[in-house]
């Protein structure tokens, strides 16, 4: 008789925290776009500009931008507001 196993990778989910609510996202890095995703679903390629913080425990606060990611951990803070243009 032959068995076979299957490999199954266990995906890891971090918790984060997005204008207030929580969600849970894949991995240890998060980009801008995914980010700005989380908020505004299908905004992020129509040209508008957000404003993206973050604040987290164990790591420095900062600001991301188009093309950016940062490496996140549980409990990490992401602000995305709409920026205004003058």
């Amino acid at each position: 008789m032959v068995t076979t196993m299957s490999i199954d990778k266990e995906v890891k989910l971090t918790n984060i925290i997005v204008n207030g609510r929580p969600k849970k996202v894949e991995g240890g890095s998060i980009s801008y776009t995914e980010v700005v995703e989380l908020v505004y679903p299908g905004e992020s390629s129509t040209g508008i500009v957000f404003t993206v913080t973050y604040m987290g425990p164990q790591m420095p606060d900062g600001t991301l931008v188009e093309g950016q990611s940062v490496e996140i951990r549980n409990g990490v803070k992401f602000n995305v507001n709409k920026t205004n243009r003058s």
